[in-house]
């Protein structure tokens, strides 16, 4: 069979698929409708992975260019407020309350940094200065609350590859996958004892029309690489041709990509129009883009939730891929005004009398954060 060169499924147009009214000017039949919705919902969906695709390497670098500057900016106003901090312990007029203040402020910036950036001597000592227990003692205590934690979850082991406890995000994401893990067991487990009382009529007409479904891809299939495959071609060029599109085929189908499969189809002119199949066959199209439209969509959340897992984004924000460089600006926004609010403090901070100010504003803040 002759054919045409095969431009890639996802820069091809979907109207060789779309299903029309025929001559007679019959109406579209529902099933025809949900034939031309579902593959308008598979287009968008696949322009959307793309887009997570294309937008997340840029939003990687662009970050690091971005953000991690004024992230270390931050760092470096913290340790010096945490010194600050420790400048005022030793002016006299403090009240009881207010030295208590002052020494959980200092031990609470230094932990943190000490956490966030690794071994630092001086901030090390800082913190044992003030603290009733040393900074080791206090990550021991600490490992183990979070491993009790994590145990509540059954994530049994909370060190990193590198020997190291892993982070509070680490952990996080461990015990995320620890709860899917046990969702899906027990959604087996679910399965597992149905099947042992029987499915019921509807189930069974469920996975029958799934596997005609997805019989109906493997036939598509076969027609295809019957027609392509690059054996059959004696001419180089047109073998080299045909083994590209022959790879994109057995992808398809290993995919279940029964979109892909009929626009390759149209385009090798195997069919005139998809809307002359029968009643029967359509449907079985139509649960199977059904199938694939829904896979799609879950590759393509799972994309999103690791993507706001790293970056510390709300998980019920809703993203839009082609618009991530948004995300950059609000969070260096964020990170500019923190900055210039420790300069305000460390300005503050040199005077007891504005100190005593700025420390009875900060239990307020606490206050509010409790309540």
């Amino acid at each position: 069979m002759a054919f045409r060169p095969l431009v890639p499924p996802s820069m091809t147009s979907n109207k060789d698929l779309q299903i029309s009214s025929n001559a007679s000017g019959a109406p579209l039949t529902a099933d025809h409708k949900r034939f031309n919705t579902l593959i308008r919902q598979i287009a968008q969906a696949r322009q959307t992975h793309a887009d997570w695709e294309e937008n997340l390497p840029l939003f990687a670098q662009k970050y690091t260019k971005v953000v991690g500057p004024l992230q270390d900016s931050i760092a470096d106003m913290t340790r010096k407020l945490s010194f600050a901090l420790d400048a005022l312990l030793d002016q006299p007029g403090w009240s009881r309350q207010e030295l208590a203040q002052l020494r959980e402020l200092v031990c609470g910036t230094a932990s943190h940094l000490l956490s966030a950036r690794g071994p630092d001597e001086e901030l090390q000592a800082l913190f044992d200065k003030h603290s009733e227990i040393d900074f080791e003692t206090s990550q021991g205590r600490e490992h183990a609350r979070f491993q009790e934690l994590a145990g509540q979850f059954g994530v049994t082991d909370i060190e990193s590859t590198d020997g190291e406890v892993m982070s509070a995000d680490e952990l996080a994401r461990r015990m995320f996958e620890q709860m899917a893990a046990h969702a899906a067991a027990a959604e087996q487990r679910k399965a597992a004892k149905a099947r042992r009382k029987g499915k019921s009529a509807a189930q069974r007409k469920a996975e029958e029309q799934a596997a005609l479904a997805l019989q109906s891809v493997r036939e598509i299939y076969r027609r295809l690489a019957s027609a392509v495959h690059p054996d059959r071609e004696p001419d180089p060029a047109l073998r080299a041709s045909r083994t590209t599109l022959m790879q994109k085929i057995n992808q398809a189908y290993a995919a279940n990509d029964l979109l892909t499969l009929l626009e390759i189809q149209v385009q090798l002119e195997q069919v005139d129009a998809i809307g002359n199949v029968g009643t029967q066959r359509l449907k079985l199209y139509n649960k199977a883009l059904a199938d694939q439209l829904a896979a799609m969509k879950e590759k393509t959340a799972g994309v999103q939730a690791d993507f706001q897992q790293r970056y510390g984004l709300d998980p019920f924000r809703m993203v839009n891929p082609r618009k991530l460089g948004d995300l950059i600006q609000e969070h260096a926004g964020a990170l500019r005004a923190g900055v210039a609010q420790q300069q305000r403090d460390l300005r503050t901070l040199r005077d007891r009398v504005t100190a005593k100010r700025w420390l009875k504003q900060q239990r307020r803040l606490a206050e509010y954060d409790d309540f």
